[in-house]
């Protein structure tokens, strides 16, 4: 082969391995992803403001209310949801008894609950029974509907030395409710467009009730607008859940 030839291709050969080279290097590779920004810690305000001894508002928390009913063989399952709804109205007249009861509908409507086939107008929802206290046995979820306004009561009864005990309380207009361990999450819509309240109450075992343990409002994404009775002042405020 001339010596031009064989020059010619040897660069060639030369060039093409650099290519090769070069892709390679770029594929996987680590890129740069700019400047990170500096991590500051948290700036202490007003040290020298005296600490607040008790709380602003009333969050209606950490509270048990015994139901008065006997479940036989301590089991949950052997009480009618509708029988513990019926004694809530019967222990708080104020809030279902009278023309200007707040629940007054519900405590009407409660005469369609516990028939078969079931009555839509009873306003007794699906109960879910999961054991939200840790102790092996399961606990009661219950939902009605708090009428004529649109807010739903979400409870969670448990039983101790044989009788049921309400260990979480919660009325609000609610888009929805999810148990997850041994907690209940609470969806609440916010006249805030695209965002939403959610509210986390959490067993404790020292104190024997669900505590809430997480309030805050979140960002879902783009959503119909419009207002709507939601039981919640138009920006985030210190417990919206609390029972009115």
């Amino acid at each position: 082969m001339p010596r031009p030839l064989r020059t010619a291709l040897a660069a060639v050969a030369v060039t093409l391995l650099a290519a090769t080279a070069a892709g390679c290097g770029d594929a996987g590779g680590l890129e740069g992803a700019g400047a990170t920004p500096t991590a500051t810690s948290p700036a202490k305000l007003w040290p020298d403001l005296a600490p607040a001894s008790s709380p602003a508002w009333d969050y209606d928390n950490g509270e048990a209310e015994a139901m008065h009913v006997t479940a036989p063989g301590g089991d949950i399952r052997e009480v009618p949801p509708v029988d513990l709804v019926r004694r809530e109205i019967a222990q708080h007249p104020d809030d279902y008894a009278g023309s200007k009861a707040p629940y007054r509908v519900t405590a009407r409507r409660m005469a369609y609950c516990g028939k078969e086939p079931a009555d839509s107008r009873c306003p007794l929802l699906k109960a879910y029974y999961r054991d939200m206290t840790g102790d092996g046995k399961p606990d009661l979820t219950l939902g009605f509907r708090l009428l004529p306004g649109n807010q739903t009561a979400v409870r969670v009864y448990t039983v101790e030395a044989g009788r049921v005990v309400q260990v979480m309380s919660n009325n609000d207009a609610v888009s929805g409710v999810e148990l997850a361990g041994r907690s209940v999450i609470i969806h609440a819509p916010s006249d805030l467009a695209d965002y939403e309240y959610r509210f986390q109450w959490t067993w404790d075992p020292e104190q024997k009730v669900m505590l809430l343990t997480h309030d805050e409002m979140l960002h879902i994404g783009r959503r119909e607008h419009g207002r709507r009775d939601t039981g919640h002042p138009s920006t985030p405020s210190p417990s919206p859940s609390a029972t009115p």
